[in-house]
C-alpha cells in the first residue's frame, strides 16, 4: 500500500507577494434584495458571492439565453422561418408576427434577445425541432451538459409553467458558456436594428439598461412574469476581467423592477472592486523527485499538470496554502503523464478553490527480465564497438 504524505506550502510564498497587513479588512458584502443570486467569474466560473444560489425560482425570460444558443448552434440560422399559429398567438411580449409570416431565423434572435419576443421565442423553437416539446428537450439535454442541474426548462420563452424552473447559478454557468460564442455577444450588444419579414418591417430596441448605465456592460438578459418577479442575467467586462451576475425574484411592481439593476450593479461592483486575477499554478512547474520501486534505482520529476489564474481577495490572496499530496514512492513502470498526485489551494482547511494533478514528466521502466536483457546487450555491444575503434 503506497503511504500518501502531505506537504502544506504558505502560497504567500509562492506567488512572491509581501504582506502588507497582517490581516486584510473584511469585504463588505453587495445589498441584494433578490431571491436567489450569484456572481462568478467568467474566465474561470469561480463563484465569487452567492445567495440561496442553488434554490429552483422560476426565471421568466432569461430562458431565452438558452433558447438563443441552441439557435445560433443549429446551424439554421439563415433558414426562412414559417410562423405558426401557436407562435403567432403566444402573449406579450411580442413583436407581433402573424400566421404563415416568413422571416429568417437569424433576425428573430434579436428580438428574442433584444426585447424579449414570446412569438419570436416559440416560431425558434418549432422551426429548429419540429415543436416545442421538442426543443425544451434540447433545452433539457444541452443544460445538463453544461452541469445546471437544477434546471427544468418546459417553455422556451420562460413564460410561467408549473415545473419550468431554474437557478441562479445554474442560468450563470448557461451564460458563461453563450458568452464564449462571439454572434451571442454581438446579438446582445446590439442597441437597435431593423429586420424585416415578407410582410413587415420591425425595428427592435434593446430593453438592457445596464448596456448604457454601467461601463463595460456586455449584456445579457432581462426576464419578468408574475411568478418569477423581476430577474436579470448581467455581464459586464473591465481590464480583462469578465464577471457574470444573476438575480432571479428581485422584486414585484415598480420597485422590483428599479431593484433588478440596483442588484446587479452592486454584485458587480463588488466584484471588480474587491478581486484580481493571480496566477496560482504554473503549468509544467517542478514539484518533486520521488523514489520508482522495482527500477534500476530510477525516479520520477513530478510536475503541474496545468497552469491555473483565479481572482482572488486581498484576504483570500493573504489566506492562500496549498497541499501537495504525493505518494513516497511509486511502482514502475511509469509514463509520462501519469497523474502521481494532486495540488489542493486551500484558504482554510475545508475550504478548496483550485486543485491540479500532479504528474509524471519522464518515464521509468520496469525492473524484469526484458529491459535487464536490453541492458546488458547495450553494456556488452558498447564496449566491442569502443575496442573495434581503437583497433583500427
Amino acid at each position: 500500500m503506497r503511504l500518501f504524505r502531505k506537504i502544506v506550502i504558505p502560497m504567500m510564498l509562492i506567488l512572491s507577494i509581501c504582506r502588507v497587513n497582517a490581516f486584510a479588512e473584511e469585504i463588505e458584502e453587495p445589498d441584494v434584495k433578490a431571491l436567489g443570486a450569484v456572481l462568478i467569474d467568467g474566465e474561470s466560473g469561480r463563484i465569487l458571492w452567492e445567495k440561496n444560489a442553488d434554490e429552483q425560482l422560476a426565471n421568466a425570460s432569461t430562458t431565452k439565453i438558452m433558447t438563443c444558443i441552441l439557435a445560433l448552434e443549429s446551424g439554421k440560422l439563415d433558414e426562412t422561418v414559417t410562423v405558426s399559429s401557436n407562435a403567432a398567438a403566444q402573449p406579450k411580449t411580442r413583436m407581433g408576427l402573424s400566421e404563415g409570416e416568413e422571416i429568417k431565423l437569424r433576425d428573430l434572435l434579436y428580438a428574442l434577445m433584444l426585447q424579449s419576443s414570446n412569438d419570436a421565442a416559440v416560431a425558434i423553437a418549432e422551426h429548429i425541432s419540429g415543436s416545442v416539446e421538442e426543443f425544451c428537450g434540447s433545452m433539457n439535454d444541452k443544460a445538463a451538459e453544461l452541469g445546471a442541474v437544477n434546471t427544468n426548462f418546459e417553455t422556451p420563452n420562460g413564460l410561467d409553467s408549473d415545473n419550468h424552473y431554474s437557478t441562479a447559478y445554474d442560468m450563470a454557468i448557461i451564460t458563461r458558456y453563450a458568452l464564449q460564442n462571439e454572434e451571442f455577444r454581438e446579438i446582445i450588444n446590439t442597441r437597435q436594428v431593423t429586420i424585416k419579414s415578407d410582410r413587415c418591417t420591425y425595428t427592435v430596441v434593446n430593453k438592457n439598461r445596464l448596456l448604457s448605465e454601467y461601463s463595460g456592460a456586455i449584456g445579457v438578459k432581462t426576464g419578468f412574469t408574475g411568478k418569477a418577479g423581476q430577474c436579470f442575467v448581467g455581464a459586464a467586462e473591465r481590464n480583462g476581467m469578465t464577471l457574470i451576475s444573476v438575480v432571479l425574484g428581485s422584486g414585484w411592481g415598480s420597485i422590483g423592477k428599479e431593484r433588478k439593476w440596483i442588484d446587479t450593479k452592486n454584485l458587480l461592483n463588488y466584484g471588480f472592486e474587491n478581486f484580481d486575477y493571480y496566477d496560482i499554478c504554473i503549468e509544467g512547474d517542478f514539484i518533486e523527485n520521488i523514489p520508482v520501486n522495482n527500477s534500476y534505482g530510477e525516479s520520477v520529476n513530478v510536475i503541474t499538470s496545468e497552469s491555473i489564474r483565479l481572482p482572488l481577495s486581498t484576504s483570500e490572496r493573504e489566506a492562500l496554502f496549498v497541499e501537495v499530496k504525493l505518494p513516497e514512492s511509486v511502482d514502475a513502470p511509469v509514463e509520462i503523464g501519469q497523474e502521481m498526485g494532486t495540488m489542493l489551494f486551500k484558504t482554510d482547511s475545508e475550504t478548496i478553490i483550485a486543485q491540479c494533478p500532479l504528474t509524471a514528466e519522464n518515464a521509468v521502466n520496469k525492473k524484469d527480465v526484458k529491459t535487464t536483457a536490453g541492458i546488458l546487450i547495450k553494456y556488452w555491444i558498447n564496449p566491442q564497438k569502443s575496442f573495434i575503434l581503437k583497433s583500427n
